[in-house]
């Protein structure tokens, strides 16, 4: 969530930069320190806390979060090793394929290339997380790289624990559809129209996996099923998706060890990177953003980059970036 009020913000990028007034985006939308996409400040969205909390609670929002928890809270009274397994092979397709290795490390730092198709169909899996379209959710986190624990920064806990987990989810203006808003910072995937189609109908995946889970639930083994494969596959899996997603945003700039002195508060967090399949080497990324490999040291699990080492074997990923790290001398990307 972000309010449409005018402020100097980033550059769309993955790097740290210090020109607050424009924001860069090479041609095919890529962390770079090149020239490219500028946008003045008048023409730009502010987000962070000071920003967004005077629009007040999206009313919407919470009731949507709210529901999901409530619908895990009752999934637990009805498991079965079938809907755990259920929920388990969707939530990897969600926050894995679909968060992990396509919203971060393909669409918002380009880290490595896909086929078209593939890179729209791991896009469909990402849009059953309940993190929003392509474009808000790249938008969004390359604002984020950029005013990293900075004001404008849309989730740092530096203005709250709370606030960095889900607060900054609750407050401002949804701009989830708003995609002539956000191309400004996404102007890669604005010029297509696929990712522009998906970003405003972010919602209709999701929706069709639960009427199909609540549907075939139903026919093989009667309503009370359907309605719990409905909550596992779709209320409980979601729910703990958000809060794995939302534990980069806050715990991970609040505790773990920092191999790289970047100009942010992130930190490394083993446990952060069981629950997101490598994303809580938050410190590692933020040195090397555009790397499409978190885990550097050999016991820094990461089943994301994992996944592309096993696309780029099928002929399916190239170009992919894996940062050079020195262990005696380790030092952020541009330095």
């Amino acid at each position: 969530m972000a309010s449409a009020l005018t402020a100097p913000s980033p550059d769309a990028n993955g790097e740290t930069c210090n020109q607050p007034h424009t924001l860069t985006v090479d041609a095919a939308g890529a962390a770079s320190a090149r020239p490219g996409h500028t946008v003045s400040a008048r023409n730009q969205i502010r987000m962070g806390r000071s920003a967004t909390t005077g629009r007040g609670l999206s009313w919407l929002t919470a009731a949507v979060i709210g529901l999901f928890h409530v619908g895990a809270l009752a999934a637990l009274f009805l498991f079965s090793w079938q809907r755990l397994l259920v929920a388990a092979a969707i939530y990897v397709l969600a926050i894995n394929v679909g968060i992990g290795m396509c919203y971060h490390r393909l669409l918002t730092h380009r880290g490595y290339q896909v086929p078209k198709w593939v890179e729209y169909v791991m896009t469909v899996f990402a849009t059953l997380s309940l993190e929003g379209g392509p474009i808000f959710w790249v938008s969004t986190h390359r604002v984020h790289h950029q005013l990293s624990d900075q004001e404008g920064d849309p989730h740092t806990p530096r203005e709250g624990k709370w606030w960095a987990h889900t607060g900054w989810i609750l407050f401002g203006e949804a701009l989830h559809a708003q995609t002539e808003a956000l191309a400004r910072y996404s102007p890669d995937l604005h010029r297509d129209r696929v990712h522009v189609w998906l970003s405003k109908y972010h919602w209709l995946p999701i929706t069709v996996s639960g009427l199909a889970l609540l549907a075939g639930g139903w026919y093989w083994g009667g309503w009370v099923n359907g309605v719990a494969m409905l909550l596992w596959g779709v209320c409980l899996r979601v729910t703990i998706g958000l809060h794995a997603t939302w534990l980069v945003n806050s715990a991970t700039h609040l505790w773990g060890s920092r191999r790289f002195e970047t100009k942010d508060d992130s930190r490394n967090s083993w446990w952060v990177a069981l629950l997101t399949g490598g994303e809580g080497w938050h410190n590692n990324h933020h040195a090397h953003p555009v790397s499409a490999r978190h885990g550097l040291a050999w016991y820094e699990i990461d089943p994301n980059f994992w996944g592309i080492w096993l696309l780029a074997k099928l002929g399916l990923a190239r170009k992919i970036q894996v940062a050079k790290f020195d262990p005696e001398n380790p030092k952020p990307a541009g330095l």
